[in-house]
């Protein structure tokens, strides 16, 4: 019989969510596509469970050039209607509409910094933040550096980047590591 390895409570049975844990979840990310991938994705999930957007990602990687930021920057209205008629993915115009602009805002930086993971990991002097909660009780929704780097990407005319989202964001792409202590990525 195999052990079964103990997971951070948010980790539900669902072997995609699984995978997505033991692989993703909190491992430092320092490729721009994955980092833009990741900014559309947390931004499609506000008001959702992670679960929904998590089975659709396929559907948007291949509704979304891959998460090509040049080409999403790119779409015009037809480009936006077509998403829309899309059920592959959350269609709310207003998330859409958000990935083009975000990609626009994205590739000012990557031009100004070199690379959008320049910035980001400038927030952390280039060092993943390592919490080491007791539980998911103390795992925050937001931070002081989430609130940071929250208003930088809405100074720079990226929207759905609340400070909570960022803060998913900051996780989900390792800048931070809330692996809680019991768990096995810990």
């Amino acid at each position: 019989m195999t052990e079964k390895k103990t997971r951070c409570a948010w980790c539900s049975d669902d072997p995609l969510y699984e995978c997505y844990h033991d692989e993703e979840w909190g491992t430092p990310v320092h490729d721009d596509r994955r980092l833009f991938e990741f900014l559309i994705l947390e931004g499609a999930q506000a008001g959702l469970s992670w679960i929904t957007v998590l089975k659709k990602r396929e559907n948007y990687r291949a509704a979304f050039d891959g998460f090509d930021p040049v080409k999403i920057a790119r779409y015009d209205e037809a480009k936006i209607a077509e998403l829309l008629g899309n059920a592959g993915i959350v269609r709310n115009r207003l998330k859409i509409a958000a990935a083009v602009k975000n990609a626009r805002a994205f590739l000012a930086m990557q031009k100004e910094f070199g690379s959008f993971a320049t910035w980001l990991w400038r927030q952390v002097d280039d060092k993943p933040l390592k919490n080491s909660p007791r539980s998911l009780r103390e795992v925050p929704a937001s931070t002081a550096l989430s609130d940071t780097i929250s208003k930088a990407l809405k100074k720079r005319g990226m929207s759905f980047v609340g400070t909570t989202i960022i803060y998913a964001y900051l996780q989900a792409v390792g800048v931070v590591d809330d692996h809680t202590r019991d768990c096995w990525k810990h």
